[in-house]
């Protein structure tokens, strides 16, 4: 028992030792263009735990998710850029230096907002299923993209399609992320700070799912997806448990939706698209369904899968004679690759080892 935890311990402390020099390995490179990759795949990892409550423990397939991406992004975007201030002569007159809210009181506004948001998707579908809840999750994913795109006239609120720019970057204990950082002769670039503040978040994610997976809630939720008609003959509320699964992950997707708007400086409608909610499904899917290391897994590969294609996509382009471009390509690729996984690996690269009767038929 001694060596077991002892040996568990020495594995914890040698992969966090691991998370930690990854960047700096990174850029040592020369580049920090791969440093940006980890960070935005951190990102989806973030997005896809949040997912996982929805659809791994409750059984609600969500086709919407990236709505409160979306939702978190804009918050920050607005009350984090002169475009408020540039676009209202009141507000300017209120904050003649500008809106600037501590990042912290942004992120629990995020939260609760996307939460809010997130109940009320749930409410008009707590009497359905499949398919049918997965159609009505992705048209409120499109009617919340097409709200932002249209929010420009008669009153230019979210910018429409020209997006947001100008945001601000995060700053911790008076250190702004945004800037370089010298310790010594070694220079922390913004995309390795970054990488560290995204890692703090995903931990804490991680850390809160498995505390849910284990709790009262995480096997209420397990009971409904496993046969929901059973479980509320067992007492269970299932309404309020459903809304609450669709506000707890709403959340996730609100504060990685700050992140993200702080990371690129810039916001639009196009960075929520319905591709990137089906993106997201896909992560947990392919990695195991309800297993939180299956669904990390599934989403570092599949947010680094198109940038490790972009190097095979650009020979088969040529060898196309350039009828098929480098983008349809990579798409073409990801989507054989997702395809050959779910029929070799049908519950998933990583799937739990209690993944329930339903879905061990």
């Amino acid at each position: 028992m001694m060596n077991t935890k002892s040996g568990k311990l020495i594995a914890y402390l040698l992969g966090a030792a691991a998370l930690l020099l990854l960047p700096i390995l990174l850029q040592s490179t020369g580049s920090n263009s791969w440093v940006r990759i980890v960070d935005i795949a951190l990102l989806y990892v973030l997005l896809a735990l949040g997912l996982n409550i929805v659809v791994g423990y409750a059984g609600l397939l969500d086709l919407g998710y990236i709505a409160f991406f979306a939702v978190g992004g804009y918050i920050f975007a607005l009350v984090g850029s002169p475009h408020l201030t540039d676009t209202f002569p009141a507000i300017a007159a209120m904050f003649p230096n500008g809106i600037h809210i501590s990042i912290w009181l942004v992120m629990i506004l995020a939260a609760a907002i996307a939460g809010f948001v997130g109940i009320i998707l749930g409410a008009p579908t707590l009497k359905l299923r499949g398919d049918y809840l997965a159609i009505i999750t992705l048209g409120f994913g499109e009617i919340i993209r097409i709200f932002l795109l249209n929010m420009d006239r008669p009153v230019n609120i979210t910018n429409g399609p020209k997006g947001i720019s100008q945001i601000d970057t995060i700053s911790v204990f008076g250190l702004d992320l945004g800037k370089r950082l010298t310790i010594g002769d070694y220079t922390f670039q913004p995309v390795t700070l970054y990488y560290y503040l995204f890692m703090f978040f995903v931990v804490g994610a991680v850390i809160l799912s498995y505390r849910l997976q284990d709790s009262r809630i995480g096997r209420a939720w397990m009971a409904i997806r496993e046969d929901e008609i059973a479980a509320k003959a067992m007492g269970l509320n299932t309404r309020n448990l459903k809304l609450l699964a669709f506000g707890m992950g709403a959340t996730f997707g609100g504060v990685s939706g700050v992140l993200f708007a702080s990371f690129q400086r810039f916001v639009s409608p196009e960075s929520f698209s319905l591709m990137e909610s089906v993106m997201v499904v896909a992560m947990v899917v392919v990695g195991g369904i309800g297993h939180i290391p299956g669904v990390i897994l599934g989403a570092l590969l599949l947010a680094g899968l198109p940038e490790v294609l972009r190097h095979v996509a650009g020979p088969l382009t040529e060898w196309t004679g350039g009828r098929l471009g480098p983008e349809i390509l990579r798409q073409l690729l990801i989507a054989l690759a997702m395809v050959v996984v779910m029929l070799i690996r049908p519950k998933g690269l990583w799937p739990s080892p209690e993944h329930g009767k339903s879905l061990a038929k």
